[in-house]
């Protein structure tokens, strides 16, 4: 597939990109009929992609979503972080620190432990 422009830009979590896969696949078989075929006319790709979103994503989509948008709220928190966090779901304050490793601020133990506290209230 040949990319002429990008018309918008924006961060998804894994389980929003397993929505949009979710749908694209649907979408596929019906447009097919009911022969099927969707997973063998499925490119490796989109395959692969969509085995990764299903194997990985922890939350669904709205939650994941409703988690992010708690975590902005937070002080030192960026929406890739955020986006970050809600993917992996860490459980402990060393998977924090070694999320905000490559930023130029360290966070409290208070802080750690107010978005892990958050992050416990949508598993």
């Amino acid at each position: 597939m040949i990319v002429k422009e990008i018309l918008d830009e924006s961060s998804l979590t894994l389980a929003e990109a397993k929505e949009l896969l979710d749908a694209l696949r649907t979408r596929s078989a019906a447009a097919e009929g009911p022969e099927g075929g969707e997973v063998a006319e499925m490119r490796y790709e989109r395959r692969k992609a969509s085995e990764h979103t299903t194997k990985f994503a922890k939350l669904g989509a709205k939650e994941s979503r409703a988690l992010i948008s708690a975590l902005l709220l937070l002080p030192k928190m960026k929406e890739e972080i955020a986006i970050r966090m809600v993917d992996i779901m860490p459980r402990s304050p060393n998977e924090v620190r070694a999320i905000y490793a490559k930023e130029r601020f360290t966070l409290t133990e208070a802080d750690i432990g107010t978005i892990l506290d958050l992050i416990a209230q949508y598993e």
